[in-house]
């Protein structure tokens, strides 16, 4: 037998359909009681408890004790971002699952991928900081320009900090709704961060949706010169 990466293990633990929900429902970037997480994912409290315990074990989910409650929450953004690369290989390769309702469009449109922007305006945002040389790319991975920097301070976003995080500045995340790239990495979560305190978007309570105002949304295009 080969030796490596337990990549079956980990696929196994994903491949659930409980739990696979239960990742799915964390990828807001929230944290979620139990009783949350079994609504989500259909199952009872207990058989919940089960998989979230799974799930804690092999370090994809942190619980965390608030007075007598205790959440849930992914571990970090490397889990995320690989959840979302999934989502977008399922969606390629086999039907999704259609979810009717006002949400859905709006799901597309915008939402938060753990704690950066996904959906069209997300993909939109990325191309965009490549045409206008906030980004380049260094073996097919984005790196952030001496432009870029200089830009990104003039919006508010203090570079220095973000760029001290162990997590990388940059970094591309395979959108499952457009089946292309949008930014994730510390430069991704700054600026959503930088749109929610400038007003021109909010999260919708419940959803993984980032609802842009008609003027919030002018101005993003405006700013960062969305087609």
């Amino acid at each position: 037998m080969k030796y490596g990466p337990d990549i079956a293990s980990l696929a196994a633990l994903i491949g659930d359909p409980a739990r696979a929900n239960i990742l799915t429902a964390l990828m807001g970037g929230g944290a979620l009681t139990a009783t949350e997480l079994a609504s989500e994912a259909g199952v009872t409290k207990q058989t919940a408890s089960a998989h979230l315990a799974k799930l804690t074990e092999a370090n994809f989910i942190l619980p965390q004790k608030q007075g007598r409650h205790r959440y849930f929450k992914l571990a970090d953004h490397q889990v995320a971002e690989v959840l979302e690369s999934l989502m977008g290989l399922a969606a390629k390769r086999k039907p999704s699952r259609v979810r009717t309702g006002p949400k859905e469009p709006a799901l597309r449109k915008a939402r938060v991928c753990y704690d950066h922007l996904a959906g069209d305006l997300g993909v939109e945002l990325f191309d965009s900081l490549y045409r206008e040389a906030w980004l380049s790319s260094q073996d097919e991975l984005p790196q952030l320009t001496q432009k870029g920097k200089a830009e990104l301070i003039a919006f508010g976003i203090d570079v220095d900090t973000i760029s001290k995080k162990r997590r990388p500045l940059c970094r591309s995340c395979l959108d499952w709704s457009v089946r292309r790239s949008h930014l994730a990495g510390s430069v991704g979560a700054a600026l959503l961060d930088r749109f929610y305190a400038l007003g021109w978007a909010k999260r919708v309570a419940g959803t993984r949706i980032v609802a842009f105002s008609s003027s919030g949304e002018d101005a993003l295009r405006r700013q960062f010169k969305l087609g």
